[in-house]
């Protein structure tokens, strides 16, 4: 009886087989292609980054000095050294005055393929999101707009890579152009794992 079985099943299998997935079958994997398929080289966006504004965007993610108090940058909480998948592996990430957010850090790894940012989507895109935490009294806790102008062209080496990364401005250092550049680093984040 037990062999019986098994040789109806296989006898079924190949069937199966031979006639092919059917159209349902076919469909689905059509759709998980297009949700898990390779990802992109490039991300939306980076049609007009410049290894300048890449390599400014770089500097400023991992600055502390955009904090008040200089002791967080965008890499405290998203990290991408090592190991760290884009994230702190915290619950809730501290800030710079030593309180934690009322969320946990999302991966800043391949971010730019969200058709939004942050937990809640109040962020259009990486630029819109990178102007979020520094002023964030809870994150970064920078006052103003103006005071992180202010702090960043008093350093002579932001003078200097602003100036590269956006030669066309008159006033270079600017919150957008900020974020800017570190959206254009972001968008470098890509992982090339299967899934």
């Amino acid at each position: 009886m037990k062999n019986t079985k098994i040789l109806y099943l296989g006898l079924i299998l190949a069937l199966v087989s031979a006639c092919g997935p059917s159209e349902k079958t076919k469909q689905l994997m059509q759709d998980a292609k297009t949700s898990f398929g390779i990802l992109p080289e490039k991300m939306p966006g980076s049609e007009k980054d410049t290894p300048a504004k890449i390599a400014l965007g770089e500097k400023l993610y991992f600055e502390k000095r955009l904090s008040i108090n200089d002791s967080q940058s965008c890499s405290s909480c998203h990290g991408t050294l090592g190991k760290t998948a884009g994230v702190d592996n915290l619950p809730t990430s501290p800030g710079a005055l030593g309180k934690n957010g009322d969320r946990n850090s999302p991966t800043s790894l391949n971010a730019g393929f969200h058709f939004v940012q942050f937990w809640d989507g109040r962020a259009a895109d990486l630029k819109a999101q990178a102007k979020g935490p520094i002023l964030n009294p809870v994150e970064m806790a920078m006052p103003s707009e103006a005071a992180v102008e202010k702090k960043l062209s008093e350093i002579a080496e932001y003078v200097d890579l602003f100036a590269k990364a956006f030669p066309d401005q008159d006033k270079k250092i600017t919150y957008d152009n900020l974020a800017e550049a570190i959206a254009a680093f972001e968008r470098t984040l890509i992982t090339r794992d299967r899934f």
